[in-house]
């Protein structure tokens, strides 16, 4: 009879508790999730806009071999005195009109819009490799924050199987206690252990609000009522060693591939800046005419004008350097600087992956290890606690001594949730270094 309420009372309060959690929630998986936040994370769009701006810029140094056309008009009026052709001063009014129309073709400007077009090249498979690291950090942390939603689900469920415990006592307490077999004092100890442990309760289903609106910030999602996840398929998995995930890391993880290739856009920039010492050709072309009036004086029409002054022209331009300021020399010296500054920063990338990933490596072999080894006390823990429950219901125990071991088995079951939950953690961080897959 006895056991047969304690079930009634666990799978009562279990399913009250699962309905009050998950209520109309919509379900989203892992690979949910990291395809939501790879369209709307804010970070990911922020790169996007940049790789645009990239797009442009190759444009823009594409643009530069096309000739340049210019027109211009304009009108002048000058009053004042001046010399006649009778050798006399007298007041003069002149107006003068005239229109141009400009081309210049660069025919050779020293090899620098060949070497802007690489530069702008390089610059933009930089930034679509940083769209791709920013996506794969985004990726990271909803696996780890996913993780940690279902880690404090586990830890709400034991929460639930302890209150569902003391639950249970309280009732058995009372039920004594009307049949004079325990003094009052056990009941109150009973009641004060199920409010600490509705506590716990609170505290841990709080938790689980708390990890799904971190996710859900994670994700951009307007709304967080109606938003839950799934469990995710466990398996035995095997921990990959540091050095294969290493090697395989820096043949394809994307900060890697934008550090090296800002070394190659820098390489450019260098070619760019000598470029400065090379001569310039231009082919110039142009058309014009002129209108011009003195008062005073018969004047010719304004069609005549045009029609006699109109000229043409046509040539080119060399541009030799000789001395800049020393501009081009500045400019290169820039140039090596910042190439050796692309060269450092590849060296500290590579050296923070190896870090990362032998961290992870260690933890993962540590956190597997400590589960392991979890499981067995775990599986101790519990055939001790039922033997000291079955002694507390013959009354060969004491409540101090049930309470104890029933919050020893709480104890251990959060250390061996929290182990289990930091083994999958890195060993999916490894395996996302070495593959780029979930």
């Amino acid at each position: 009879m006895m056991t047969n309420l304690k079930q009634t009372a666990i799978l009562a309060i279990a399913m009250l508790a699962t309905t009050h959690v998950d209520m109309t929630a919509e379900t989203w998986t892992l690979e949910n999730c990291v395809s939501y936040a790879l369209t709307h994370n804010l970070s990911v769009k922020a790169r996007q806009l940049n790789i645009e701006s990239g797009q442009l810029q190759l444009t823009e140094a594409k643009d530069r071999f096309l000739p340049s056309l210019n027109a211009s008009a304009g009108e002048s009026l000058n009053f004042g005195r001046g010399l006649t052709a009778n050798n006399t001063y007298a007041d003069r009014n002149t107006t003068n009109f005239q229109w141009g129309a400009s081309l210049q073709l660069p025919l050779f400007q020293g090899l620098s819009e060949y070497r802007q077009i690489k530069v702008a090249k390089s610059n933009l498979q930089q930034l679509l490799y940083e769209h791709e690291a920013a996506k794969d950090n985004v990726t990271l942390n909803i696996i780890s924050q996913y993780l940690q939603v279902l880690y404090a689900k586990e830890v709400y469920a034991s929460a639930l199987s302890q209150l569902s415990h003391t639950t249970y006592e309280v009732g058995r307490q009372k039920a004594l206690l009307e049949a004079g077999k325990v003094p009052e004092a056990d009941l109150l100890d009973a009641e004060s252990q199920k409010a600490q442990d509705e506590l716990q309760v609170v505290t841990s289903e709080n938790d689980i609000k708390v990890s799904l609106v971190e996710l859900a910030n994670l994700l951009q999602l307007p709304d967080v009522g109606d938003f839950d996840i799934a469990p995710i398929p466990e398996d035995e998995p095997i921990i990959p060693t540091a050095e294969s995930v290493f090697n395989a890391a820096m043949m394809h993880n994307n900060s890697i591939l934008a550090a090296s290739q800002s070394i190659k856009t820098a390489e450019h920039n260098i070619s760019l800046a000598k470029s400065g010492y090379i001569p310039r050709l231009s082919f110039n072309a142009g058309i014009g005419s002129s209108y011009y009036t003195v008062g005073g004086y018969v004047n010719d029409p304004f069609s005549a004008q045009m029609k006699h002054n109109f000229s043409t022209y046509v040539g080119v331009s060399l541009s030799i350097p000789i001395f800049d300021a020393f501009s081009t020399r500045n400019s290169v010296r820039q140039a090596k600087l910042q190439h050796l500054s692309a060269q450092l920063q590849l060296d500290q990338q590579s050296t923070d992956l190896y870090k990362t990933i032998q961290l992870a490596y260690y933890q993962a072999c540590g956190a597997r290890e400590k589960y392991l080894a979890s499981l067995s006390t775990l599986e101790k823990t519990r055939r001790s606690f039922a033997a000291t429950q079955e002694k507390y219901n013959l009354g060969r125990a004491t409540p101090a001594e049930f309470e104890q071991a029933k919050n020893n088995l709480f104890r251990i079951e959060i250390s061996s949730i929290q182990s289990h939950y930091e083994y999958l953690l890195r060993h999916r961080i490894l395996i996302f270094y070495q593959s780029n897959r979930l």
